[in-house]
């Protein structure tokens, strides 16, 4: 049992969603994973989203009381895939009424990527999200489709009926077509980035703006460093997202749920003895939405949580 110490909580966990940054850590690929940590993952316990109830706090804490329902991104600490997690105070917030437990887990990382990625969207605008499938592109395409852009999602042909109930106007299976050969975009958020940045260049209409977040290790020096210099030669802006991380920035997805704009999907939630085969579900890219990790005590969170 973890102990919290000063401006820390200890969590009861009730569910914590699979993020892509769990199997990277897992994996140590790509490089920038293994910060921290070269040859041994920095945290032996993985999962930063967790949502549960407050079971301790340290000295300091005032914002919250034993027996609180809260959830957050403890990417700093990780250990969410446990009963038990210790977080910082200031990575928490009171969990809504309206929204269960496992609803909560997917929406710290996921949302506040999405919420930062289409924060410029504008009613009009082409835009473009590769990876629309997973928990941030499904997402960030009910965001765009919410400001009014035209939005066209990528992902594999067995996630694209899904996207199109999400709003999506145009989908594309990236095994069949090149996106970057289409028309060109106002934005393209990239989720899965691979490609050259001479490609995501093409993708990108006059005034255009490319977003990464995440991929592979060279695209992204690549798109930090040749693509900002052939951003501003061509007015097309090249740039890899700076994920924010705290209440501030995950708190307006859940508003905007229980308001009824954004859909949460929770494709799978596996026990807390199945985290191996969850971590392999999202890392092979098979999740359509989020994955949620239940512990094996709260049964009530077995059931499906789709909404």
């Amino acid at each position: 049992m973890p102990s919290p110490g000063p401006n820390q909580v200890l969590v009861e966990v009730v569910a914590a969603s699979v993020n892509l940054s769990d199997w990277e850590g897992l994996r140590g690929s790509p490089f920038y994973s293994r910060i921290g940590g070269l040859r041994a993952p920095k945290r032996r316990v993985l999962g930063s989203d967790i949502a549960g109830r407050v079971a301790a706090v340290g000295a300091g804490v005032t914002r919250f009381h034993v027996g609180d329902e809260v959830y957050g991104d403890n990417l700093a600490l990780m250990g969410g895939f446990a009963e038990y997690a210790v977080a910082p105070d200031a990575m928490l917030a009171h969990k809504p009424e309206g929204l269960t437990f496992v609803e909560a887990s997917t929406l710290p990382q996921a949302g506040a990527i999405a919420l930062r990625g289409m924060a410029r969207v504008r009613p009009g605008q082409r835009v473009l999200v590769n990876g629309a499938g997973g928990g941030s592109g499904t997402f960030a395409i009910q965001l765009a489709a919410l400001a009014g852009a035209h939005v066209t999602g990528v992902d594999n042909a067995e996630k694209l009926d899904y996207l199109r109930e999400l709003g999506v106007d145009d989908v594309v299976d990236y095994r069949r077509t090149d996106f970057t050969r289409l028309e060109p975009f106002d934005l393209v958020f990239d989720l899965v980035a691979h490609r050259t940045v001479f490609a995501y260049r093409r993708a990108l209409a006059p005034g255009g703006r490319y977003s990464c977040v995440g991929g592979a290790v060279p695209t992204l020096l690549a798109v930090a460093t040749i693509g900002a210099a052939l951003g501003l030669l061509s007015r097309r802006r090249m740039g890899v997202l700076a994920v924010r991380e705290g209440p501030a920035h995950f708190v307006p997805a859940a508003d905007l749920c229980l308001a009824g704009d954004l859909r949460i999907r929770v494709d799978r939630t596996f026990r807390l003895d199945e985290v191996p085969q969850a971590l392999a579900y999202v890392g092979e890219g098979r999740a359509l939405g989020k994955v949620v990790i239940t512990p094996q005590h709260h049964e009530e969170t077995r059931r499906p949580a789709t909404s």
